[in-house]
């Protein structure tokens, strides 16, 4: 008789729902082995027998031959009595202790799924809800854990014979894929007016492509909530648009056919398309083309669009349908949560569109599409959600107990954090809306309880104002641990990345509030995970009027002006003094003389907007960091020449003196320099000042690592050149590539500088 053994294998990881145990099962018989596979709330269970060099290649194939959407954390096996197995099972989920599976992401439908949706022979030909283990909805139609189809928004779709036998059929893809269907026994598509009154047809997709391309607006259900689209290429529809949303300037995303109608819009490298075609199909920020005939509407001032691909069958079908770009920006009015309900939609959205392409298949978490950028080669995260959340960030110091992260207030995400992992969230948005918050709120209930974990400890933003640190002190019984908002920002790089510190933190950005009470956001901290000691910072300038000079940065302007000429500035010769409001200035000029609602800053992101508004660029903003963006996107792509600056290091912290900058943008201006050189010249001056204090902190210190965070580093300009200044200079320079460096990305910060902080018993 052949020897034999036995082992029981424990995979861990996103292992449910992408095909992980028909993929067992075929391993299992080619090499002739016997026992079973199962999910459990742990993951997948596998308890497999035979020759040991057979098991052996098995364990080796788990990993190596995995389905393409698996993503194994941990393999353990251990070694059993033999039970002399005859045959290889599929048993069904076993539902009991605690949680430990991580949740698939959506998935864009995969190749074979879109061959059958263009093949008229096949029974799911032009069926819009068509997927299999290897694609599909999950995330947003997940209700519960094990992944199985009761606990999910299909449950009410009772399979047809045909699709019931390869649900059960171990050799199929859709073998126990939760969301399968066919056009017998799955969803259907409908159309209503903006009111919600069905509109009769026979093809839903072919009326509301004709709709599109008159010009009209339609509302379209995806996977994680409504669209709102048109045409793409007319600047007097996505003008209407853009007055029924109430979007006045903020770029729209568009979605486009294929690569190729993408490669004659937009300039694409190698790695943006595999971005844009991967199966996360996030929208990616792309150089438009010289003649890109992409309505000037959809991304004003910017030299870049939001480009993504179909990634869903009814997309494919009504790009198929259409032929030309669309704008596919997120259901909801400026500021509010996409809509996800379908009554809800009609109410919110019904001032918006003029039909409305909906189905029966419910969402049950709203999720938005995520937003890319690729810089230096790798992805830079804007906004991280459809397609990413809810996979887990591992950290290599494992949390002592459960926390809960909140977060901030604006992009806001939250993360929930348990043994090695931390699980971010997926967008929130700007908790101001009150349905924002209640989303909020909701997800971290649902959070809870996909991943089975009852936090033992909250971590919050120091801002009191902040509704994340409010709901984060509301919880009775926990720890409550307040995180700096840029210790946050820099945390957050270092967990990512797997730095354990100390680290140069560089964390520029906006606003956020410093542990001395003021204004922070031009930041130089020496940081591990537990403390931070701030060794340097931007000079601080009154903010005239607070949140007032946030959205109008011509006060950011006239508060440098002042700063620097004094009274003298009402002389210069510039565009800027000229169009200065002679009744309102003075007033303005009293308020920060007695420090009237004139905080001080030394925000990174109010210098932006200063030189924004004196290059005439944008006295007030539409939507966040506007000012700055239009002033990356003016910048001309030769000039290297920087401005002077100062660094005051009398006292601790060191104060980066902005004078020199100020004085030389004027003496600029005043000689008729063109803006871009301008725009350029100050880039280059803040990638020079953020080289030399790093310099004078590593002469202080002996610390050769750099992370760079905050929501200035999603300037791609800046960042590149950065990174390549400390780099040449010797030093180790850590990124973003899994977070937005923006506060989308701070919830993590949180919660590894809260577990850090309980490690130390502080």
């Amino acid at each position: 008789m052949q020897m034999r053994d036995r082992r029981k294998i424990t995979v861990q990881g996103v292992v449910q729902g992408v095909g992980f145990r028909p993929f067992v099962y075929r391993l299992a018989s080619r090499l002739g082995l016997g026992g079973t596979v199962r999910n459990d709330t742990t993951g997948v269970v596998i308890d497999v027998e035979g020759e040991p060099a057979s098991l052996d290649t098995f364990l080796q194939a788990l990993v190596a031959e995995a389905p393409p959407l698996a993503v194994i954390e941990r393999v353990a096996a251990e070694r059993k009595p033999v039970r002399h197995y005859t045959t290889f099972a599929i048993e069904k989920s076993e539902v009991q202790g605690e949680k430990a599976v991580f949740i698939s992401p959506d998935v864009a439908a995969c190749p074979e799924c879109l061959r059958e949706l263009a093949d008229p022979q096949d029974r799911r030909y032009h069926y819009p809800f068509l997927n299999c283990t290897h694609c599909g909805p999950r995330f947003t139609i997940i209700i519960g854990v094990p992944y199985d189809r009761e606990r999910t928004t299909m449950a009410g779709f009772t399979m047809c014979p045909a699709c019931r036998a390869e649900y059960e059929d171990p050799r199929d893809r859709r073998f126990h894929a939760q969301p399968t269907a066919c056009p017998a026994c799955g969803p259907r598509l409908r159309v209503t007016d903006s009111q919600g009154n069905e509109v009769p047809t026979s093809d839903p997709i072919d009326f509301v492509g004709a709709r599109l391309q008159e010009g009209k607006i339609v509302a379209v259900k995806g996977l994680g909530g409504y669209h709102l689209a048109c045409d793409a290429l007319q600047d007097e529809v996505v003008r209407e648009l853009r007055k029924r949303k109430h979007r006045e300037a903020k770029p729209l995303a568009i979605m486009v056919p294929d690569l190729d109608t993408v490669r004659r819009l937009c300039e694409v490298s190698d790695v943006e398309a595999k971005l844009l075609t991967s199966p996360r199909r996030p929208i990616v920020l792309l150089r438009k083309r010289e003649d890109c005939p992409i309505a000037e509407e959809v991304a004003p001032r910017n030299r870049y669009l939001g480009v993504m691909l179909p990634y869903t069958p009814l997309h494919d079908l009504l790009m198929r349908q259409v032929a030309q770009p669309l704008v596919m920006t997120s259901g909801n009015l400026t500021e509010e949560p996409i809509a996800y309900e379908d009554d809800d939609a009609i109410g919110r959205l019904s001032g918006i569109a003029d039909y409305f392409l909906t189905h029966n298949r419910l969402v049950h978490m709203r999720c938005d599409d995520s937003v890319m950028r690729v810089v230096l080669g790798r992805e830079l995260p804007l906004r991280r959600s459809r397609g990413y959340a809810p996979l887990p960030i591992r950290v290599f110091m494992p949390f002592s107990l459960p926390i809960l992260a909140c977060g901030g207030q604006l992009k806001n995400t939250f993360c929930l954090a348990r043994g090695e992992y931390a699980f971010l969230s997926h967008h929130i948005g700007d908790l101001d809306d009150y349905r924002t918050y209640r989303s909020f709120v909701e997800g971290i209930e649902h959070f809870k309880r996909l991943f089975d974990i009852a936090p033992e400890a909250v971590a919050y933003d120091l801002h009191p104002g902040y509704l994340s640190s409010q709901y984060a002190l509301s919880l009775e019984g926990l720890p409550h641990i307040a995180v700096q908002h840029h210790h946050a920002h820099v945390a957050s790089c270092m967990a990512e990345n797997g730095c354990e510190g100390p680290v140069i933190g560089v964390a520029w950005d906006g606003t956020g509030y410093g542990s001395d009470g003021r204004i922070w956001g031009g930041e130089f901290l020496v940081a591990d995970y537990s403390h931070f000691k701030r060794l340097a910072h931007l000079e601080e300038i009154p903010l005239p009027g607070g949140e007032q000079a946030i959205r109008q940065p011509w006060r950011m302007a006239a508060a440098y002006l002042h700063r620097v000429y004094g009274e003298a500035m009402e002389g210069l010769n510039l565009d800027f003094i000229r169009r200065l409001d002679r009744r309102v200035w003075p007033i303005i000029r009293q308020m920060m003389a007695r420090g009237v609602n004139s905080p001080l800053t030394s925000s990174a992101g109010r210098l932006f907007d200063a030189v924004a508004a004196l290059l005439g660029l944008r006295d007030e903003v539409q939507y966040e960091a506007q000012a700055a963006l239009e002033l990356e996107m003016l910048a001309d792509g030769t000039a290297t020449e920087a401005y002077p600056f100062r660094i005051l290091s009398g006292g601790r912290p060191m104060v980066v003196e902005t004078k020199g900058i100020i004085k030389g943008v004027v003496q600029d201006l005043t000689r008729g320099e063109p803006a871009p050189l301008i725009a350029a010249k100050f880039h280059a001056t803040l990638g020079e000042i953020i080289l030399e204090v790093c310099c004078r902190i590593r002469e202080l210190t002996g610390l050769g690592q750099v992370a760079l965070s905050g929501g200035v580093f999603q300037n791609v300009r800046l960042l590149t050149a950065t990174v390549g200044r400390l780099t040449a200079a010797g030093f180790a320079v850590y990124t973003h590539s899994r977070v937005p460096p923006n506060d989308g990305g701070i919830a993590l910060g949180q919660a590894v500088v809260a577990n850090a902080i309980l490690a130390k018993g502080r």
